[in-house]
């Protein structure tokens, strides 16, 4: 069984043939599929989801840094106002995201921070989004660790220092998506010298396709060619891989 720990197919590019979407999934032997948020206006389409398809589809809450802006304490109100409302399996997305406008870089990590604590507060893990703010994101984690906090550095691509050092946090996990099939990421490289005990599948669908449908909207299903290729990485079988991968999921999300 394959576990997908980060999709977003509660977004409009999946409301025409969910029920084709999900069988796909579970030919693939896909067990589950976790739904990060985005902001506020993203929740009832979440909801939605995790409602239709109970136990298969399982809701995240938070605020997506790129989303953060001027209003992000009332976004944030409105994600606490959740989470004392609903189960969910984890605040996320969250985090920071420099790579297109660092206009709002303070209230990001404000907004890092709170979202942390909620997760800690809730005894939940928390799912991380950090584009080009991979050493910020690891040293504010290490700073706010504590029995209570765990998680996952969602959509992994970092340096083989910079995995060692989540790995030294303890309680969390790397996850590997789409970008791993890609010939010129160079993330193989950095995945050989990671252990299948820290890593988790994702594929962050519709976006970060997979070869060999690089270039079209992706999709839950398609993660089997990123397992397959962390197979080959890491010179073992998709079975094991499975098994390993869907274990860590289920450590980090308490199931």
């Amino acid at each position: 069984m394959l576990i997908d720990t980060h999709t977003h197919l509660y977004l409009p590019e999946f409301h025409d043939e969910m029920e084709k979407y999900i069988d796909r999934c579970k030919k693939q032997n896909i067990s589950k599929l976790y739904l990060p948020n985005i902001d506020a206006s993203s929740i009832d389409e979440v909801h939605k989801l995790a409602d239709d398809y109970p136990g298969y589809c399982i809701p995240m809450m938070g605020l997506h840094p790129c989303y953060v802006k001027k209003d992000y304490r009332d976004q944030l109100s409105i994600i606490e106002k959740n989470l004392a409302e609903r189960k969910y399996a984890a605040v996320g997305e969250i985090g920071i995201d420099l790579h297109w406008d660092k206009t709002f870089k303070e209230e990001q990590v404000d907004a890092f921070r709170r979202q942390i604590s909620l997760a800690k507060q809730y005894k939940i893990p928390i799912v991380i989004h950090s584009r080009e703010a991979q050493d910020l994101t690891i040293e504010i984690v290490t700073e706010m660790k504590d029995e209570n906090l765990r998680g996952i550095f969602h959509c992994f691509s970092g340096s083989i220092e910079q995995a060692k050092q989540i790995m030294d946090i303890g309680d969390f996990y790397m996850g590997i998506g789409g970008v791993l099939t890609y010939k010129n990421s160079g993330l193989d490289k950095v995945v050989e010298n990671i252990p299948l005990s820290y890593l988790v599948l994702e594929t962050d669908s519709p976006y970060l396709t997979p070869t060999p449908h690089r270039g079209k909207r992706n999709e839950s299903s398609y993660i089997i060619f990123i397992a397959e290729k962390l197979a080959l990485v890491k010179n073992t079988t998709l079975e094991e891989v499975s098994r390993l991968t869907s274990d860590n999921a289920a450590k980090v999300f308490q199931d």
